[in-house]
């Protein structure tokens, strides 16, 4: 064999190897993000955590578990998922109406203190569904809000059913379902759709992986991050770039209050910026003080509470 075969040969096996690596390690980082261990498929243990970290919704909760208030519904997606919701009425009949979104690994029983702020605070009917692959949801991986955004549309048109026809509503969300918020609200929405609450969302999926794998692996985002969008367009029929808040946010013209921590380390502080500029008006931002991700209300439940209160009053009547 000639040099210049060998060389050949040597630069086509080195080819193979990269893209092998390259292949192996985004399905590795598809399985690591998409398909974790999910503490959202326990129900038993997400409600003991939600008892213990949130002791005032208890009372509220046993009250609405020992009257059969708190109620289980199902419906089916467009590709065959079963798709699960909680939902309760208020004390009385009113159209106002809280669709609420939970986060990464999360379900609807971990959005249960916001669920607690809108029926026990301010007297709305509540709808929390559980997004695929959480709770009592199918699928066989986290969407990550984008597949998400279809769902809870199809979910806020299961509403008027569970609610009645004149309602009234606010989206709100957390972490990724605050990101699937801002996804929903570049979306058509039906008119009872009157504003959004949206509480440390990311800008996108592009750049929360990209600053997670640079965190947890000291990578940038050349080349894995590529390959392992274009696995997730194959598997999931979506990509990590199409998948971006920012996007969404800025086609939005309703209402929307943004709420972010200011030592949000896991969804930085920055990405709330860069949305509410894109976001046309109407629009609110609270920043709120010395606050992590995703502990605004349990760090200032009153305040969170008024400050929803005061937006959605507005908007929700």
């Amino acid at each position: 064999m000639t040099l210049k075969k060998k060389i050949g040969w040597t630069a086509g096996i080195l080819l193979v190897l990269i893209v092998g690596i390259c292949i192996g390690g985004s399905l590795y980082l598809i399985d690591f993000s998409l398909r974790p261990e999910n503490r959202g498929k326990n129900m038993e243990e997400s409600e003991a955590f939600m008892r213990t970290e949130y002791p005032q919704i208890v009372p509220w909760l046993d009250s609405l578990q020992q009257h059969h208030a708190l109620r289980d519904t199902f419906i089916t997606a467009p590709d065959g998922i079963r798709m699960h919701a909680f939902y309760a009425r208020a004390s009385r009949p009113t159209r106002r109406t809280a669709i609420i979104v939970h986060g990464y690994t999360d379900n609807a029983i971990r959005m249960f203190h916001i669920g607690y702020l809108y029926n026990q605070s301010l007297d709305y009917n509540i709808l929390l569904p559980d997004l695929r692959y959480t709770g009592l949801t199918e699928g066989d991986a986290i969407q990550m809000g984008w597949l998400d955004r279809k769902d809870v549309l199809q979910w806020i048109d299961t509403a008027p059913a569970l609610f009645g026809d004149s309602l009234k509503a606010v989206v709100h969300g957390i972490s990724m379902g605050a990101a699937t918020t801002m996804m929903v609200s570049g979306e058509k929405t039906p008119e009872y759709i009157t504003c959004f609450v949206e509480d440390c969302g990311y800008t996108s999926v592009w750049d929360q992986f990209s600053k997670e794998l640079k965190g947890l692996f000291g990578l940038p985002p050349f080349p894995l991050l590529y390959t392992a969008s274009w696995i997730c367009q194959l598997q999931n029929g979506w990509n990590f770039q199409e998948a971006s808040a920012l996007s969404q946010v800025a086609r939005c013209t309703k209402p929307m209050l943004f709420i972010h921590g200011d030592n949000d380390d896991f969804v930085p502080t920055w990405m709330v910026h860069k949305v509410y500029a894109a976001k046309p008006s109407p629009k609110e931002i609270w920043i709120t003080e010395g606050v992590d991700h995703a502990h605004s209300y349990k760090l200032y439940p009153d305040e969170y509470t008024e400050k929803v209160k005061a937006f959605t009053d507005k908007y929700v009547r």
